[in-house]
């Protein structure tokens, strides 16, 4: 099977009023199943570009972007959301859950956009805020849970249609150092479990080190860390 994803001299500029600037000048970078890498990198370096290239957001000015073999640079709209909706897992550093809906119709909700029954998005909605402590909360509205909380939810969300790849932009950003190391791990452990390829934005030392490689972006290019 092919890697969930690689990206190929991808090219990324935009037009300003003092010119063109230029955030991604050639990217490359394969993500493997099962490997979660690291993105640290300043504000302003590219990383956000980066991110969105990848989830198939935005589209490159050049290069190529591949999600198992496919070059979604070939592909219409509708066939890249379709990839997104099935195959990409999004978390970011603020939960954007639904707030009148409780945690398990969060989780569920993704499940029967992407043709899944509601009783089986259901029970693995269930399954997966259980693995995430939050068995005893999933009749909860968003609103009634702590920040950890909410942010498993949204771990478990993102996770709901088991996805090839997870991208994920500074996901404890928002919590408590102590709340961010227990949800940390929680993400590293569903991650690991379900073979996901993950790529996760962080400034946290301490978590970066726990993943599996570290990159950084410098002159518009992957760079990889010691």
């Amino acid at each position: 099977m092919s890697e969930p994803l690689v990206m190929e001299g991808v090219r990324r500029s935009y037009r300003t009023a003092a010119g063109t600037l230029d955030v991604l000048t050639s990217v490359d970078l394969t993500l493997r199943a099962g490997e979660i890498v690291a993105l640290v990198a300043p504000s302003g370096s590219g990383k956000s570009t980066l991110l969105h290239l990848a989830g198939l957001l935005d589209t490159p000015d050049g290069g190529r972007v591949l999600m198992d073999g496919r070059d979604c640079g070939t592909l219409g709209d509708s066939a890249r959301t379709a990839i997104r909706r099935d195959s990409i897992g999004f978390v970011y550093q603020f939960h954007h859950l639904l707030a009148e809906f409780t945690a398990l119709e969060n989780v569920v909700m993704p499940q029967m956009i992407a043709g899944v029954g509601r009783k089986t998005a259901a029970v693995r909605g269930e399954h997966l805020l259980t693995a995430f402590g939050l068995g005893h909360r999933i009749k909860h509205l968003p609103g009634k849970l702590s920040g950890g909380e909410q942010q498993r939810v949204a771990i478990a969300r993102a996770l709901a249609n088991a996805p090839r790849l997870l991208l994920a932009d500074e996901p404890t950003g928002n919590l408590d150092a102590a709340t961010a190391q227990i949800v940390f791990a929680e993400l590293l452990s569903a991650v690991r479990g379900q073979g996901v390829a993950a790529l996760i934005a962080t400034h946290n030392p301490d978590l970066a080190a726990r993943m599996d490689r570290r990159v950084t972006l410098k002159d518009g290019q992957i760079v990889a860390m010691g």
